[in-house]
């Protein structure tokens, strides 16, 4: 979708300085500049990685905005303005991106403690809470995140919604091959007040398997599931459930890129 995106920078307050510069004759404005869905998610990038300092270990996030993310990371280590990086990616795509790009590479188990992860989202409440995963790497994505003393979320602003699920598209779950259907209904009935419906990831005919060799049944809402919290701890008591696409409490800096600029929005 494209938006039209005028001649100026945001701020982090969400104030504007147009920055017109004085002349003795009146000049026509210019006209707004039209930027699609993918170059906001690279504007929200870019700012993010401004977080990044030199020798910080980073979690690499996964999907199309943390691709972005990642690109620019490896740019600015080539030009040598970041160095002494460490990144862990959250996905078996984002490894071979970042050993593309020449990022040095490592896993939680020689770094049980991440300095900054920026990663993006599907969807984003008013509180921060995420849902994450449509990529099918939710699993990795939440180990990683997890572990980060800053996580810094990129997304467009389509990406905000009144209430998880509130988008309409789907809350993934990951879930062990054994007996998927089983699964899929038990988590299907758990939110039947929700007015929820469960389906299968196919991708090419076949069921997505994971980078984990896991499945994913993509969980859809007609209405608000209520206590974010009582429903995550609900979903993994389902024996099958692996993990879910529901990031709560996890985001502390959330960076939107849209119409009227970049808003930096931050957990409090």
């Amino acid at each position: 979708m494209a938006i039209a995106y005028p001649h100026f920078l945001g701020s982090e307050n969400g104030s504007m300085d147009a920055g017109f510069p004085s002349l003795s004759l009146p000049t026509p404005l210019s006209p707004p500049v039209i930027l699609t869905q993918d170059e906001l998610k690279k504007i929200a990038a870019y700012k993010a990685v401004e977080f990044v300092e030199s020798g910080m270990v980073l979690g690499l996030g996964t999907g199309s905005t943390a691709k972005h993310a990642v690109d620019r990371i490896g740019e600015l280590l080539r030009q040598g303005t970041l160095k002494n990086i460490v990144g862990i990616p959250t996905s078996k795509k984002t490894h071979e991106q970042a050993v593309s790009l020449g990022i040095p590479l490592s896993d939680l188990n020689e770094h049980p403690v991440v300095d900054l992860a920026i990663d993006g989202a599907d969807e984003v409440d008013p509180d921060l809470n995420l849902v994450k995963g449509r990529g099918g790497s939710l699993l990795r994505e939440k180990m990683v995140e997890g572990a980060c003393k800053k996580f810094v979320v990129i997304v467009d602003e389509s990406k905000l919604v009144n209430y998880l699920g509130g988008s309409g598209l789907a809350m993934p779950v990951e879930i062990i091959p054994f007996c998927w259907k089983f699964t899929a209904k038990r988590l299907q009935d758990l939110f039947e007040d929700a007015g929820c419906s469960a389906e299968l990831r196919i991708e090419n005919g076949e069921p997505f398997v994971t980078d984990n060799g896991n499945y994913i049944v993509n969980l859809f809402f007609k209405r608000d599931i209520g206590d974010l919290k009582a429903a995550s701890d609900a979903i993994l008591r389902i024996a099958g459930v692996v993990e879910h696409g529901m990031f709560l409490d996890m985001a502390t800096t959330v960076i939107v890129a849209g119409e009227l600029g970049v808003t930096v929005k931050n957990k409090h």
